[in-house]
Formats: structure tokens, sequence, C-alpha cells
């Protein structure tokens, strides 16, 4: 078998999951979230995924 017959296939080209206006939007949600939660350990999973997101979409 040769080169030519093996089709030459590359991967599709990947598309991101969310917009960066989904970014914002979990940001914002984030936000509203955190200030309705006493729970000092979900308040600090909250803010960390909240700086997380922070670096993919500047305030």
């Amino acid at each position: 078998m040769s080169d030519t017959d093996t089709p030459n296939t590359e991967p599709a080209r990947a598309r991101a999951l969310l917009s960066t206006a989904d970014m914002k939007l979990l940001r914002r949600a984030l936000e509203s979230h955190a200030r309705g939660t006493e729970d000092r350990e979900e308040l600090a999973k909250i803010n960390a995924l909240h700086h997380r997101l922070g670096t993919y979409v500047p305030s």
C-alpha cells in the first residue's frame, strides 16, 4: 500500500465551547451568587473560578 492509497485526513479545527460574551455572563452570575453565599468554602471556590474566568476575559 502506498502513501497515495491512504487518505490525508487532518483533525477538524477545534471550536470554542464558550464565547467571550458567555464568559462575561458567567462572571456576573458568579458575582451575584457570591453575594448571597455565606459558606466560606464555597465562596473561596467561587472566587477562584471567578479569577480563572477573568484570565480569559479581562474586566
